[in-house]
């Protein structure tokens, strides 16, 4: 069966007039020569009282581009825009979004154009929600790790916090390394990067759903986010009692200590792990995340303070410690700012063979503190805090360069009268910090300080950490300064590896002096301390000297030199001159 000619241009015009989407064929300047009524529909909020005669007329308001862009498609035929979104502003609903169409605009021959139209707002709709869900999941994902970050703890916290009255346990565990700066100092920030991105897969690994049945059972659930630097934090829901989460707080320390492999090197970091339980903190009416966060971060400093690698329970106590460091804190902060601290000096003695006593061999510098309110502040109040806080490297950064400074005056004043070593004790702040050790250059080199006369100190537990740190030391032996292993005995080094440390001299602690009269098993081992030390062509010093009787017994081992209340207190500058001219002869 054949269609009449009439026929089809019939049906063309029915399918024109029926099509769901708007139709428009214009001249190539925009005069309307067809028009179906869905087009009209779309285009008439945009109509003026010239009516729909003019398309670019119609649509200057929303897309005057419209004839530039015909003008300048030399093609005889093709796509001029595609998709081109035009805002109407009226609105079908009350409440409902504002309407968006779409044009396609076609150029058909060199005379005439087809523009297409359709009503895209509720794909315009979909789009921006999408959008919205996709900014919302970014803004609560970390750029590094791909974890939760703060935002989205708080999130969590602040449902189970509304669940809490109806006691469901959760606990919140705040965590971070030991020594992260050091490490990044070391690894450099891509390192750093790495082994925080290590961190993460390995505490979500740790909290797969548990098989044992003393642990968060299968409908509870875990969440593990980084919340900035180095400090994660772990959200357990559905627990039964608080000991449940400490079993969880140990498994995840245990999984954080294993070695991890950065640029070829096998780096061990242990971690810090803070926990607050939930139900205490709803049971005193407390329901805002921001501090239970805050509660799980002080009780992870506590665990800091008692060493590390270990978790801490949070206890209100622990708030009150937390706010007194940090008063000393800002208040240390305006104490550099405002020089109201200071240095002193204690004497150490060398021990002569007559019996007698060289009270110029040495002095060792020791921070201050002159409070204008409370006076003077005791080091064990704030050097911790300083350490905890980053403030260690500015304060023994001061100790180094007042330190140099005063023994170049003493040397223009006394002469060969004057201290022969000045000794400054290192944090491992220092140690860590980028071009530290070019600083201390520079301090010899402004102050004239012969660097033979210059001991640093570090404790042993710092010295026989890691390889990094030693490497740091070699630095320092390079610039021809002195080194010594204070408080030995108390640390993680012994007797047999004391060979493999770079230093000249070994302070023997307190804890061992102060019963080497009472004590046979004290006196051995500060013998065998002297004994090896000897054999390395090392020094030894004993600290703490407060009687006649552990002098005796000191000078019985040779020792070499000693140090302690029974010569002198540490002394301000000024006194210790003073000390120094003294012709009466010491005690000993």
């Amino acid at each position: 069966m054949q269609h009449e000619p009439g026929d089809a241009y019939e049906a063309l015009v029915q399918f024109l007039y029926r099509a769901p989407i708007g139709l428009a064929q214009t001249a190539l300047d925009g005069a309307v020569e067809l028009l179906n009524p869905m087009a009209s529909n779309l285009l008439m909020p945009l109509a003026t009282d010239a009516g729909l005669d003019n398309l670019f007329d119609v649509l200057a308001p929303v897309a005057p581009q419209l004839p530039a862009m015909v003008q300048a498609f030399i093609e005889p035929s093709g796509m001029i825009c595609e998709g081109l979104r035009l805002p109407v502003g009226v609105q079908h609903a009350a409440n409902g979004p504002p309407q968006v169409l779409s044009l396609n605009l076609t150029k058909l021959d060199p005379e005439r154009l087809m523009a297409t139209l359709a009503d895209v707002t509720l794909e315009v709709q979909r789009e921006q929600e999408m959008l919205s869900r996709r900014l919302h999941s970014a803004a609560r994902t970390d750029s590094l790790t791909r974890m939760p970050n703060r935002e989205a703890v708080r999130e969590e916290l602040q449902r189970l916090l509304a669940r809490a009255q109806d006691g469901h346990g959760f606990a919140v565990l705040t965590l971070n390394c030991d020594r992260f700066r050091q490490l990044n100092d070391s690894l450099g920030q891509p390192g750093g990067d790495q082994l925080l991105m290590h961190m993460a897969d390995r505490l979500r690994g740790a909290l797969r759903p548990p098989t044992s049945r003393r642990e968060p059972g299968p409908r509870s659930s875990q969440l593990a986010a980084r919340i900035g630097g180095d400090e994660f934090v772990v959200v357990l829901d559905g627990l039964r009692m608080r000991l449940d989460a400490e079993r969880v707080a140990q498994r995840l320390l245990d999984v954080l200590a294993q070695p991890y492999v950065i640029g070829g090197h096998e780096i061990v970091c242990h971690a810090s792990l803070g926990l607050a339980w939930g139900l205490d903190a709803a049971a005193l009416g407390q329901h805002d995340p921001d501090s239970l966060l805050r509660d799980a971060g002080i009780a992870m400093v506590e665990a800091k303070r008692a060493g590390g690698n270990r978790h801490a329970v949070f206890e209100a106590s622990m708030r009150e410690r937390a706010a007194r460091r940090a008063d000393i804190e800002a208040d240390l902060r305006q104490a550099l700012a405002d020089e109201q601290l200071f240095v002193v000096y204690q004497p150490v003695v060398r021990l002569l063979p007559d019996d007698g006593v060289d009270r110029a061999a040495g002095v060792e510098a020791l921070v201050r503190w002159r409070h204008p309110q409370r006076g003077i502040v005791p080091p064990i109040e704030f050097i911790q805090v300083a350490e905890e806080c980053g403030l260690i490297g500015a304060l023994g950064d001061f100790v180094l360069e007042r330190a140099c400074r005063d023994f170049m005056d003493w040397q223009a004043r006394l002469g060969a009268a004057a201290p022969r070593l000045m000794a400054v004790n290192l944090s491992r702040a220092q140690l860590g910090q980028a071009g530290w050790i070019d600083s201390v250059g520079r301090v010899l080199r402004e102050t004239g300080m012969p660097p033979p006369c210059l001991q640093l100190e570090v404790t042993e537990s710092l010295a026989a950490q890691d390889q990094d740190t030693q490497a740091r030391l070699h630095e320092l032996k390079a610039l021809g300064v002195q080194l010594a292993l204070d408080d030995f005995g108390t640390g993680y080094s012994s007797l047999s590896s004391l060979h493999l440390l770079p230093v000249d001299t070994v302070k023997i602690d307190r804890s061992f002096v102060c019963q080497a009269d009472t004590s046979y098993h004290h006196r051995v081992l500060i013998e065998a301390t002297v004994k090896v030390a000897q054999s390395l062509g090392m020094k030894t010093v004993a600290e703490g000297i407060e009687t006649q009787s552990q002098l005796d017994v000191v000078r019985e081992q040779r020792c070499d030199k000693v140090q302690g209340y029974y010569f002198s207190r540490p002394l301000p500058a000024a006194e210790l001159l003073d000390w120094l001219a003294l012709e009466v002869a010491l005690p000993g």
